[in-house]
């Protein structure tokens, strides 16, 4: 798997007051003068990996939203053009942020049309597998679909929500439907199944497993199914969620998720593997990766 978030960090959560940046904010100037050909020949590596392998597997609007975008496989792309870009489109904007940064800071960026991105990028012996987002993750993976009309007003709703879920103290339903859709989303296109989930967008090993391993479950997105369901921080996803549309979103995001919380209060919680009698199974996955990876954990 391309990113792997620390599981006390789902949205945020950087290393203490200790680290925070001067601005209150926690943005940073990007630095893009100070990169070295080092560093954007590791994203020209990155880059050219998954745009070999996106077309036919990611949703036409993460392929559109690449096209219209200043990004391409030369160098770490100059958040300040990218941008002008986007402004223009869908009113967003690329803030640069250290890392990971606290999760009121990271919800409120995203209810103001800006998306916090890790101005860092990895080492060329992490190309697969890294704790925090880095450019790559959050670039690659994220600006393409804050271009579509229906993602920029979602993930801005995202993070109303959970200013909101932060002060009730449900936070962790909440987060679970953003990892099941922003970051490791599928969606159902005439042509086949699709990915618009920067996690998996962002990865080369999990793009080709989302959408054609035999192993993990995909099952029709439900909403509260999807907060009480656990997740995988540690390896690929053992259950995706598929919209029929991504038109949905727009359905969640004008959703109270107060009267939800409440009803949900004590509800049993599901294992990330599980399929339920209620569900609307699309694929139900033989779970062969897992369970290998189990029986050799515990022999």
């Amino acid at each position: 798997m391309l990113q792997q978030l620390k599981e006390t960090a789902k949205h945020g959560l950087a290393a203490g007051d200790a680290h925070a940046p001067e601005r209150p904010d926690w943005t940073i100037d990007q630095g893009w003068a100070n990169y070295t050909q080092e560093e954007h020949g590791v994203w020209r590596t990155l880059f050219e990996r998954q745009s070999k392998l996106l077309p036919g597997r990611a949703c036409d609007e993460f392929i559109r939203g690449m096209q219209d975008l200043p990004i391409g496989p030369e160098q770490i792309p100059d958040f300040e053009q990218m941008s002008k870009v986007l402004k223009k489109r869908t009113g967003w904007e690329v803030v640069a942020v250290p890392g990971l940064v606290p999760d009121d800071v990271f919800f409120g960026h995203l209810a103001n049309r800006r998306f916090p991105a890790g101005q860092f990028i990895r080492k060329p012996h992490e190309l697969d597998y890294l704790e925090e987002p880095d450019v790559f993750h959050d670039v690659f993976g994220h600006v393409p679909m804050l271009m579509n009309p229906v993602i920029a007003d979602y993930i801005q709703a995202y993070g109303e929500g959970g200013l909101r879920a932060s002060r009730l103290g449900v936070l962790e339903k909440l987060a679970r439907v953003y990892w099941y859709t922003v970051e490791f989303g599928l969606v159902q296109q005439s042509d086949g199944l699709r990915i618009y989930g920067a996690g998996i967008a962002s990865s080369a090993s999990e793009t080709r497993f989302s959408v054609e391993s035999d192993s993990p479950n995909r099952v029709r997105f439900e909403l509260e199914r999807v907060m009480q369901t656990n997740y995988r921080i540690d390896d690929f996803q053992e259950t995706y969620f598929v919209l029929g549309h991504l038109d949905e979103l727009l359905e969640l995001a004008q959703i109270d998720f107060a009267p939800l919380y409440d009803r949900l209060k004590g509800a049993p919680e599901h294992d990330a593997g599980a399929v339920l009698a209620s569900d609307q199974v699309l694929t139900r996955g033989t779970l062969a990766y897992h369970d290998a990876k189990r029986e050799k954990a515990l022999a």
